[in-house]
């Protein structure tokens, strides 16, 4: 199947770029390829390439979309294979195997060591390993914080400023966030689940996305309890502090019936497209999926803070950079390429279509005008990380690929009530220490 995926990467690429060898001949310019799993950035791209390319008339850039389901998978086989595009994207979590591998090009020695100084400092700090930088920062996840739609809160009586104090706690004493979701779950006559004449069978509305979400759940719900999800490169999900976050996140589906069932919602996804369709009323996540909210939902909807913890508000922030194939046989044109994607124009087309927040501290204003200009405010998913909040780091693991795939599943038995917690989720952490040491 990767194979048949690897010949068809020309199929995929946009404006219908062909890679193969003969185009450059023909065409007398250099083709340099870029690979990444966001269509609405690579739309982005597009455009960015097209102003790139009227300023370099030798070189030609084609752009490939892989779906992030099948990124990584690809990405490996093709890296191993020398099929690797010019460009590729990589996350911190799949960072270390490619940098230490000698599979990158070590940007501080491509584009010079004051490059940096443009680029948001968090993603530059993300992808530095051993002192040296191994990616040009695309974009900035920024914070976690949570979508509300507005007419669910009005028919449960739940001002929107209520969201603002809402915290969860084992202690059922401390725990204003459960009441809030109980509220909002409702079935095909309009009761709530407080009420007695709930019916389990005909939900129609969910309060809120718990599940099996390494970014948007897991990681700030742990640390928002002021455990870790990974330390010191070894896994440690199944201890205390962070067994109680997601112990809490379970007994949401299983016990409190306030978010959907586990078993046919492990895609994070489904979530977000439920929250559009109008079945959820609380969707926690980040600015990634503020596109497809705004595009998809045909109610009126807000952002809120992500809820605190016993730690208070923890939040997970991620970066994605543009990293050179260290093996390119296209190295001046594939630093050319790093260098305009570095570029506060070059990244502007990023924030200027509201895709993301651009890695390039100089474009970033250019996303806040877009959304701005649409009345969506933005500043929820950012007051998270000021004045050097503390946030809780993704694991950045040796073949997390494999250590994921060792886990997931696991962990998916365990929301899905299939595993007691404690038994299950130490059963997941030993499947992904086990992957971390390749037995």
């Amino acid at each position: 199947m990767t194979v048949a995926l690897g010949a068809l990467v020309a199929v995929l690429a946009l404006g219908g770029g062909v890679l193969a060898a003969g185009a450059i001949a023909g065409s007398g310019k250099t083709i340099v390829t870029v690979r990444l799993w966001d269509d609405r950035v690579a739309a982005a791209y597009k455009s960015s390439f097209a102003a790139f390319e009227a300023e370099n008339p030798g070189i030609s850039v084609d752009v490939t979309v892989i779906p992030w389901s099948q990124y990584w998978g690809q990405l490996d086989d093709d890296v191993a294979g020398g099929r690797a595009d010019d460009i590729f994207w990589v996350n911190n979590s799949y960072l270390t195997d490619l940098a230490d591998g000698g599979k990158l090009m070590d940007i501080d020695a491509a584009l010079g060591t004051r490059a940096k100084n443009d680029w948001d400092r968090a993603v530059v700090r993300e992808f530095t390993r051993d002192g040296t930088l191994w990616g040009v920062p695309q974009l900035s996840d920024a914070g976690i914080g949570v979508y509300y739609n507005k007419a669910m809160l009005a028919a449960a009586g739940i001002d929107p400023a209520v969201l603002e104090d809402v915290a969860w706690s084992t202690d059922p004493a401390a725990d204003t966030l459960l009441p809030v979701l109980q509220a909002l779950t409702r079935d095909s006559r309009g009761k709530a689940v407080t009420d007695p004449e709930f019916d389990r069978s005909t939900v129609v509305q969910y309060g809120y996305n718990a599940g099996n979400d390494l970014q948007a759940i897991l990681l700030p719900t742990i640390g928002s309890n002021g455990g870790a999800f990974d330390t010191d490169g070894v896994f440690t999900f199944a201890e205390e502090l962070a067994a109680q976050a997601i112990g809490y996140q379970v007994d949401l589906i299983n016990t409190h019936k306030v978010a959907p069932p586990a078993v046919g919602n492990t895609d994070p996804d489904s979530a977000r497209d439920a929250f559009v369709e109008g079945r959820l009323a609380l969707f926690q996540s980040g600015l990634y999926n503020l596109p497809y909210v705004f595009d998809g939902a045909e109610f009126e909807w807000g952002a809120a803070s992500m809820p605190a913890g016993p730690a208070g508000r923890v939040s997970v922030t991620n970066g994605i950079v543009a990293a050179g194939n260290a093996h390119t046989a296209h190295p001046e044109a594939t630093t050319a390429v790093l260098k305009w994607l570095g570029s506060a124009e070059g990244n502007h087309f990023v924030g200027a279509s509201g895709a993301a927040v651009p890695g390039v501290v100089a474009a970033q204003q250019a996303y806040f005008d877009f959304w701005g200009a649409k009345d969506v405010d933005v500043k929820k998913f950012f007051e998270v990380l000021a004045n050097d909040a503390p946030t809780v780091t993704p694991p950045t693991s040796v073949n997390f690929g494999e250590v994921e795939a060792a886990y997931s599943p696991i962990l998916d038995q365990v929301f899905s009530a299939e595993l007691p917690l404690g038994s299950g989720l130490q059963q997941a952490q030993d499947a992904a220490n086990a992957a971390l040491a390749g037995e």
